[in-house]
């Protein structure tokens, strides 16, 4: 349902993403990783067609997304991060007016909105101005306006991005519950995240795809947070005894300065220490 096919995208001579192929089916909820920065807004931009590749082709469906856009856009429901609503409306004059928009019939939106907003647990706050709420209802309403047409394909940046505890796990359960019959590539920081949903892990490092799997697959022997960080290159958390770099990997952003590796005393090199924010 989602296919990428050697997609680059280039500004000037820098790289954001370099040949990322991949296919997701009908029935699987893919987790997209990586660190800040290391191509995973530019491919999910490309893949929703609010961007074009400079190489490459990406297909919703079967469709290729720029020959026919308007047909694969019925296809997507995408939930950027902090997406954009209209303050002014309540939740639900927001979901009557995008319904409308999208040419819902008026049973047809009744019902959908309906569905939706038990769905996304909006009863509490639907005659309130949408500025008026917190930043987890926003990302509710917001949910509920990308499911409001009932789409095929789910593509979602950070879903549960500052909701409490209680509310994750309702984000949660609806992804999963969704991912048996419709196709949803989600990008995450939260690794807890993939385990909960993902039956598989998308990891981009610096525009490449670094590791293609499941969860299992990539934490074997570690945990997931470990993994990470030896797949994208922080070697000052990783553990070095598993680390086996491949000597012919092409790097995006060159290193002017590299550290330099001491052939004698095995020492790697040390990567500059992150907080866990900002490595994921």
């Amino acid at each position: 349902m989602i296919e990428a096919r050697g997609l680059s995208k280039y500004y000037g001579d820098f790289a954001a993403i370099r040949d990322v192929s991949f296919a997701i089916p009908r029935g699987q909820v893919t987790a997209f990783v990586g660190p800040n920065g290391a191509g995973k807004s530019t491919t999910l931009k490309i893949l929703t067609g609010y961007a074009r590749p400079t190489e490459g082709s990406a297909f919703i469906a079967g469709m290729d997304l720029f020959a026919h856009r308007q047909e694969a856009a019925q296809k997507i429901g995408y939930l950027p991060e902090n997406g954009p609503l209209y303050p002014e409306m309540t939740p639900l004059q927001l979901l009557r007016f995008f319904g409308t928009a999208r040419g819902l019939t008026k049973s047809r939106l009744k019902a959908r909105i309906e569905t939706v907003i038990a769905q996304c647990h909006l009863q509490g706050v639907l005659e309130k101005s949408i500025h008026k709420l917190s930043k987890g209802y926003r990302q509710r309403v917001g949910m509920a306006q990308v499911l409001l047409h009932e789409p095929d394909i789910l593509i979602m940046d950070e879903p549960t991005s500052g909701l409490d505890p209680n509310q994750i796990h309702d984000v949660r359960q609806l992804i999963r519950h969704l991912g048996r019959d419709k196709t949803i590539l989600l990008s995450t920081h939260i690794l807890q995240e993939v385990e909960a949903v993902a039956s598989r892990v998308l990891l981009i490092n610096e525009g490449r795809i670094v590791f293609d799997g499941t969860p299992a697959q990539m934490a074997t022997g570690h945990s997931l947070e470990e993994a990470f960080y030896r797949l994208t290159g922080n070697e000052k958390t990783a553990d070095h005894s598993h680390l086996d770099p491949d000597p012919n990997e092409p790097k995006l952003v060159p290193d002017a300065n590299p550290p330099a590796v001491s052939t004698e005393s095995g020492d790697l090199p040390k990567a500059a220490e992150q907080t866990e924010e900002e490595a994921l």
